[in-house]
């Protein structure tokens, strides 16, 4: 059965947009040019070109006519990945990064660094920019990867083009089924709480961020060990915190709790930059780590071996997490064929015993 002249006239322009009979810049022939070799009328003509140029392949210029978008100018052989992370320059990420840069530069390609501070507005930016560029790939730690994606548009240029991408740390749950290496968040969440109970702690608490999938799996790992245990979830011995407000809610509510006198046996943190300020507040109010209250974080980070009370923590193979990505990113430029249930490369974590645990 052939297909509608409307979709054709599509098909057609995109296989020449990607065949570089047309350039980025290009101008493609008018209306009336298109609407007499296609034998269609100019409505039908302009209908199919605001599908083209709301995919992203051409642009308008009123009075002037339509012409290629830049966003096509992908050669797939610029030797240039971009690597696309929440925050650059401290705790876990120049370690990640570092990873990712040994293997890349090994194989003959260089990395693209943006950030996004962890806000998907910044995320939908940095992406719609590396697409006027040329990349032969993407690594990216999403956004607040438990609030609904709003960009999904991007991600689906990005495979209109061809670019291969794959996800770091976390993941969108519309995109779940894309590629990605990611540490076991449930398991070391579990792991660390289960290691709390195994030191004689039953009154436990956690603190987890709410707008990430590691601060929601990490909370899973939480709560199963606990019901393994015969212990009873209690939702209000959890302190959920946003990104905008890390810096601060836990340590605050923290330190009320303390105020009002609420005994806890030990905190369970989301990450160790959250254990350090929770015990800063602890120790604020007069209440001593470890001899009165365990405090746990998660990555391993410098900052949990450097505190002055050294953190127990969850390891997270920072360099190694990057390596993996970095060798899974080539398997997709080659076009090795990665089957779905191997796409997903998942680290196993380890407690770290230091001495905010009794």
């Amino acid at each position: 059965m052939n297909k509608p002249k409307y979709n054709k006239i599509i098909e057609d322009l995109k296989i020449q947009i990607k065949q570089k009979k047309y350039l980025p810049g290009d101008k493609l022939p008018s209306e009336n040019m298109l609407s007499r070799e296609y034998e269609i009328s100019r409505q039908t003509v302009r209908k199919a070109l605001t599908v083209l140029e709301n995919e992203g392949y051409i642009y308008a210029v009123h009075g002037k006519g339509t012409f290629v978008s830049e966003l096509v100018r992908h050669t797939k052989n610029s030797k240039n990945i971009a690597v696309i992370t929440t925050y650059l320059s401290d705790y876990i990420f120049p370690r990640v990064i570092q990873g990712i840069d040994k293997i890349f530069s090994e194989n003959g390609y260089s990395i693209v660094l943006k950030t996004t501070k962890n806000s998907q507005a910044a995320e939908a930016r940095c992406i719609e920019e590396l697409l006027s560029k040329d990349i032969d790939g993407l690594i990216i730690e999403p956004s607040k990867s438990h609030i609904y994606c709003k960009h999904l548009s991007l991600f689906e240029q990005m495979d209109e083009y061809s670019i291969p991408y794959l996800f770091i740390q976390g993941y969108f749950e519309e995109l779940s089924d894309r590629p990605g290496v990611f540490v076991d968040d449930e398991k070391g969440g579990y792991l660390i709480t289960n290691y709390l109970i195994s030191r004689g702690c039953k009154d436990i608490y956690g603190v987890f961020k709410v707008d990430d999938v590691q601060g929601i799996n990490r909370h899973k790992g939480y709560v199963r060990a606990l019901q393994e245990h015969g212990i009873l979830y209690n939702p209000d011995k959890v302190i959920w915190f946003h990104t905008e407000d890390r810096e601060v809610k836990p340590r605050e509510v923290i330190g009320s709790l303390v105020k009002k006198g609420i005994k806890m046996d030990a905190v369970v943190c989301y990450n160790d930059q959250v254990a350090v300020e929770v015990v800063r507040s602890f120790q604020a109010h007069g209440v001593r780590v470890p001899d009165d209250v365990s405090v746990t974080g998660f990555d391993n980070s410098l900052i949990s071996k450097n505190n002055l009370i050294p953190i127990t923590t969850v390891s997270h193979p920072q360099e190694l997490l990057g390596q993996r990505a970095a060798e899974l990113m080539l398997r997709l430029i080659r076009g090795e064929k990665i089957e779905n249930d191997s796409n997903h490369i998942i680290m196993e974590p380890k407690i770290v015993i230091r001495k905010s645990t009794r």
